[in-house]
């Protein structure tokens, strides 16, 4: 048995549980802390125990998959609004060279988010003052990019002139940016002196241009001049990527490199560019693949699974309007090829099928859902995810499949892809807006303070859920069950559920 140390993005299931669903196996122990230190929200985890926590596991330990976010400042939401000074972050950073010096066969896989910019006014998981400044910091920094690349029009400039911000706001906020980012520049050292063996940095919530497009341009110039490439990749994401790190490291312990297909519903999906996102879709999904140490193969018949990546053919709605389908959804798409071709992959060649769908935003394709239900496909699926925003989607699924590839369909497995669909498609495409406009006023609260965890809403979702499965999922009908079912930070945003497979 290997062991793998863990330190999560954060406290949320997306971080601290799904790593440890997919990897925790007879063959491999997933080490985490203990979830009371890792904080909540905006209140940090507690660093001491977090560094003695990681000197004690990793001595024996054959890897470590860490979130440097966590390392430097107690998780993803205090790194947005922390006070501390760069050489302090420095010296907390260290920690990975005493790990490593204890044991120095220790395999580090590691991820460093460049900070995000958000699009809009609202200060839950960002400094106070981004609830009335937060679209002027994107905007400012968005037009400011453009105008120096020569690339904003006449109308842009005039809007960047208009833009006001309170001096010290923004003092802040670059100031925060320019810390984190040298931080960043501090990991890429580490992977230079060959204590990181791989980093990751995602770009959390990106554009194509703005202050956190500069910062990677920063990053990147400086990883290319320690000609550092293959170490270390930059790709939109954030919440999935230490499920591929978790992959990756797997992989590696089984000495795997899976062959993998993509399979596209239109000729264009490929091409768009996601919601929060700055590349092509397909170049996201070849990076994810090969940071989770498999390989992109040009044809069905030589690889070891096949990914389906559900996308329309221009751009990707949210969730809640399935209604209101465009031509990208409709006619632009062969949504019916595509299931057609799962069918035949998976009953005729006996071959692994991971399906991302990115659909839409924030929630499963219902309308796919229900025609794999209908050939009964469901529970024949190597993985399945369709959550948040795409990048999270593709690193959850691509790693679930890779876990699928070494460790087969076991009652876990089952278990955590009954999970996708209850929580991908049965929350965050359905019972969400359901709960938003017909209960959480009713019982004094709103979106973003629903009272408890564990309470009159979460239990109202619970049922909620159920009800949408057993009547639109009907090959899921009877074989879950939902133990538990709670909102992990007291919103209405995400929630968190177990949930085991019944025979």
């Amino acid at each position: 048995m290997k062991k793998i140390v863990h330190l999560p993005l954060d406290e949320r299931p997306c971080n601290y549980d799904f790593p440890f669903k997919m990897f925790n196996k007879e063959e491999i122990k997933v080490v985490r802390p203990n979830q009371e230190d890792m904080g909540f929200k905006k209140e940090p985890g507690d660093i001491k125990k977090i560094h003695e926590f990681l000197l004690k596991e990793t001595k024996d330990a054959y890897g470590l998959v860490i979130s440097i976010d966590t390392l430097l400042f107690g998780g993803i939401v205090p790194s947005r609004s922390h006070f501390f000074e760069e050489d302090f972050l420095e010296n907390r950073l260290k920690v990975l060279e005493k790990v490593k010096k204890e044991n120095p066969k220790l395999i580090i896989h590691a991820y460093d988010l460049i900070m995000r910019t958000p699009q809009y006014n609202d200060d839950e998981e960002e400094p106070d003052y981004y609830r009335y400044s937060g679209r002027s910091i994107f905007e400012k920094g968005f037009l400011e990019h453009k105008k120096e690349l020569g690339l904003a029009s006449s109308t842009e400039l005039k809007r960047l002139d208009q833009i006001v911000i309170e001096p010290r706001y923004l003092k802040d906020y670059l100031r925060r940016r320019n810390i984190n980012t040298n931080l960043t520049l501090k990991s890429v050292d580490l992977v230079d002196q060959g204590i990181i063996d791989f980093l990751v940095i995602p770009q959390d919530d990106a554009a194509e241009f703005g202050w956190t497009a500069k910062d990677q341009v920063k990053v990147r110039t400086y990883i290319e001049k320690k000609n550092l490439q293959n170490k270390i990749f930059i790709y939109p994401g954030a919440d999935e990527v230490g499920n591929i790190l978790f992959a990756r490291m797997a992989n590696k312990i089984f000495n795997s490199q899976p062959k993998m297909y993509i399979k596209y519903p239109s000729i264009t999906s490929g091409l768009i560019i996601p919601t929060l996102e700055d590349r092509f879709l397909d170049t996201s999904v070849k990076y994810q693949i090969t940071a989770a140490g498999g390989v992109v193969v040009s044809s069905i018949n030589e690889a070891d699974m096949v990914v389906f990546v559900n996308a329309p053919s221009d751009w990707i709605l949210p969730s809640s309007h399935q209604h209101v389908k465009h031509r990208g959804y409709t006619t632009q798409r062969n949504l019916v090829e595509f299931v057609e071709v799962m069918d035949y992959v998976i009953n005729k060649l006996d071959k692994p099928v991971a399906l991302v769908d990115l659909g839409f935003d924030n929630g499963g394709d219902i309308e796919l859902v229900k025609m794999l239900n209908k050939k009964d496909l469901l529970l024949k699926l190597a993985s399945y995810a369709s959550w948040n925003i795409p990048c999270n989607t593709l690193g959850t699924a691509i790693a679930f499949g890779v876990s699928y590839l070494l460790f087969g369909r076991t009652i876990d497995h089952q278990s955590f892809l009954v999970h996708r669909f209850l929580e991908d498609v049965g929350y965050c495409s359905h019972t969400r807006y359901y709960i938003r406009e017909n209960v959480v006023t009713n019982h004094g609260y709103n979106i973003y303070f629903v009272g408890e965890q564990r309470g009159i809403i979460s239990k109202i979702v619970q049922e909620e859920i159920e009800k949408f499965i057993d009547t639109n999922l009907t090959t899921l009908k009877g074989k879950y069950e939902i133990l538990d079912c709670f909102m992990p930070w007291v919103r209405t945003y995400e929630v968190g559920l177990e949930v085991r497979y019944i025979k």
